[in-house]
């Protein structure tokens, strides 16, 4: 047997004794920190630097980082409603400089004529006003704004009109497209929750609209440099961010790239009816964005992106190829029952690109099916290479298996052609070798329910010398990953009378 190369120990010692050198090589089991990441605006008020990421420390620090009321602090506390334990980071944005703030408004049109109490909801949060037979339609929109502004968490700010006494101004505390987004609703649980417009009240709602531009992400997403996140919520659906996100995580050159390696998916919400969802769905391509399509919930898309954010985190460390169907959502309220989709309708959303969710009776929202907006390949046709979210996080796990076997076994090894002799001990590896432990790590992740058929598999690897560079190892690896149970179809094939058996 020839000498054992050690990593440190050199060969010329002659100090006696005892000397031990550290190989851990054959023994990395370390797990990814898999984090998330929440992209959104801060206030004025806001400590967070624009365009840094720094470390979540809570929801508390959300409102400090963010300002309160912010969509940053909103977004933090929907995902730590789902996610209580993981890793999460900000990357807080100021407003864009030509940002527009989104408006809307509430006007008395006559007083209560009995003791009520007024049940508004914005963006999801009750606003609660007891109002009397005694107060005027002025005064009920100074006591109104009053009671709004005791609420530093909404997301908008309220006044007095000051032509129209009676009416409530509601402008959206950050500027941009997102604005238009908050919903202003009355007795959203309706009579049965005790939610109902006092007798002789009558008010008129006018929808947040107007808001426009929202900041650019270029600076923000360069400056998170190398660092990994795997799970991000994407506050934005307009065409600009969501083109800026596509490049930040491309397959050719972002972070899934062969340069990069560092991974990551995108999760968004976007509010419309069936026809605004399919033809904004279709002008999406992107393998790296999911996107969820809902019509008529108080909760706003980027509220909604962070619940959708934490759901697939908290699953997906725990098993990635696990289908995320069933996995419920923490923050989201349910729309109501005319404006939730048929079957048929979400079945016709997830061919155009849009994920799809379910309502139980109790309201809890669940996702149904979280695919990518990916569908369509370079020639325009037809595919569904990229088509569920669990494809990707898979992908994800079984390319940073791989890369830990190799880093953990050959960052300091020589290569020799197959049939050269070497001896145990040596620093000294094969095509041969590295084929062996490839099929043994497959073998394990198939095992651990990531992949499945070894036999197939070790047929189709390839481990070669690169012959242009003799110091370079070409792999073909046929990776071919666990599926997910989704359809169950069975046949009743029933009979009215009881067959005769023969003896």
């Amino acid at each position: 047997m020839g000498d054992i190369s050690f990593p440190n120990i050199p060969q010329n010692l002659r100090v006696p004794l005892f000397y031990a050198d550290i190989d851990p090589s054959r023994a990395n089991t370390g797990q990814q920190t898999q984090r998330a990441l929440i992209i959104g605006q801060m206030l004025a008020s806001g400590t967070g630097i624009a365009n840094t990421p720094q470390i979540s420390q809570g929801v508390s620090d959300a409102k400090s980082v963010g300002g309160r009321g912010s969509m940053l602090a909103l977004m933090t506390a929907a995902y730590r409603a789902r996610d209580t334990f993981g890793e999460v980071w900000y990357l807080p944005l100021s407003d864009g400089e030509s940002s527009v703030a989104a408006a809307g408004s509430l006007t008395f049109a006559s007083a209560a004529t009995a003791t009520g109490v007024l049940s508004l909801y914005i963006a999801g949060q009750l606003v609660s006003l007891v109002v009397t037979s005694t107060m005027t339609v002025s005064q009920l929109a100074t006591a109104l704004v009053a009671q709004i502004t005791a609420l530093p968490d909404l997301p908008v700010t309220a006044a007095v009109d000051g032509t129209t006494p009676a009416k409530v101004n509601i402008t959206a505390k950050n500027k941009g497209l997102a604005g238009n987004d908050i919903d202003i609703q009355l007795n959203y649980r309706g009579a049965a929750s005790g939610e109902t417009t006092p007798a002789g009240l009558t008010a008129t709602i006018v929808a947040m609209a107007a808001g426009a531009t929202n900041p650019d992400l270029t600076t923000a997403l360069a400056n998170l440099g190398d660092q990994e996140f795997d799970f991000i919520a994407m506050p934005y659906t307009d065409a600009t961010s969501l083109d800026a996100m596509k490049a930040f995580l491309s397959t050719a050159t972002g972070r899934w790239s062969w340069s990069k390696q560092i991974y990551g998916g995108g999760y968004a919400a976007y509010r419309g009816t069936l026809g605004d969802l399919t033809t904004f769905g279709v002008t999406r391509n992107d393998e790296h964005m999911s996107i969820m399509g809902f019509n008529g919930s108080p909760t706003p898309a980027w509220v909604i992106a962070a619940d959708i954010t934490a759901a697939v985190a908290v699953s997906a460390r725990a098993d990635p190829a696990q289908p995320l169907q069933t996995v419920t959502l923490a923050t989201m309220l349910a729309p109501p029952l005319p404006s939730r989709f048929e079957l048929t309708d979400r079945n016709t959303l997830l061919y155009d690109g849009i994920s799809t969710f379910t309502v139980a009776d109790d309201g809890t929202i669940a996702i149904e099916n979280l695919i990518t907006t990916y569908q369509k390949n370079s020639f325009g046709d037809p595919d569904d290479s990229y088509l569920e979210v669990e494809t990707m996080n898979t992908l994800t796990y079984v390319l940073r298996q791989l890369k830990s076997v190799v880093t953990s076994k050959y960052a300091r090894k020589k290569l020799a052609a197959d049939g050269t002799r070497v001896l145990p001990g040596t620093n000294v590896i094969t095509p041969s070798m590295i084929r062996a432990d490839l099929v043994a790590q497959y073998q394990t992740m198939e095992e651990n329910g990531y992949v499945q058929g070894s036999a197939v598999f070790a047929q189709g690897l390839v481990v070669q010398q690169n012959s242009q560079n003799p110091n370079r190892v070409d792999v073909l690896y046929p990776a071919i990953l666990i599926d997910q149970l989704r359809i169950f179809a069975l046949l009743m094939q029933f009979m009215n009378i009881v067959p005769a058996t023969t003896s």
